[in-house]
């Protein structure tokens, strides 16, 4: 009798253990799932303007020296051109119809180290602004041009780091 009445006493017990035991799994599966839930949509799309990277563009009355500048992420742009070394931000604007109008590029130069460039010019240009006006030959090299449609280009630039 005394083992009946225990076997019957521990059935009970143990029945209550394993569902007291599920209750307790249960939470966290939910848990899981809800983290899962609020990590799904947490992706964010960046693009980047086409002109980011290193670009090298030859001086014609001086073929030994090459000017440079650098289109960072952050809008900022670094050229070094001889001794001279400026830095400054862009802007790369792309048309909205781009057989009509060529991307515009807008530089402001805040630093410039006042020394002598590839061209043989020794100028501060801290504070300039300047505007141009890009037509891509294509991924690699690009002309600096005066007009909106892409004419009168006066600078060629070949890319050297993506």
């Amino acid at each position: 009798m005394k083992r009946t009445c225990l076997s019957l006493m521990l059935l009970t017990l143990s029945t209550w253990a394993m569902a007291a035991d599920a209750n307790k799994k249960t939470p966290q599966v939910t848990q899981v799932q809800t983290q899962a839930s609020q990590t799904a949509n947490t992706y964010r799309v960046v693009t980047r303007p086409e002109i980011l990277g290193l670009w090298g563009m030859e001086i014609p009355n001086n073929k030994k020296c090459i000017e440079y500048y650098n289109f960072k992420s952050n809008n900022n742009v670094v050229i070094k051109s001889g001794e001279e070394w400026s830095s400054g931000i862009y802007d790369y604007q792309v048309s909205q119809d781009t057989t009509e109008q060529a991307p515009a590029l807008i530089m402001q130069v805040k630093y410039d180290n006042n020394q002598v460039d590839c061209s043989g010019n020794q100028e501060d240009q801290a504070g300039e602004v300047t505007q141009y006006f890009v037509k891509w030959q294509n991924p690699h090299t690009i002309n600096f041009c005066a007009g909106e449609k892409a004419d009168q280009c006066f600078a060629t630039l070949r890319r050297i780091l993506p």
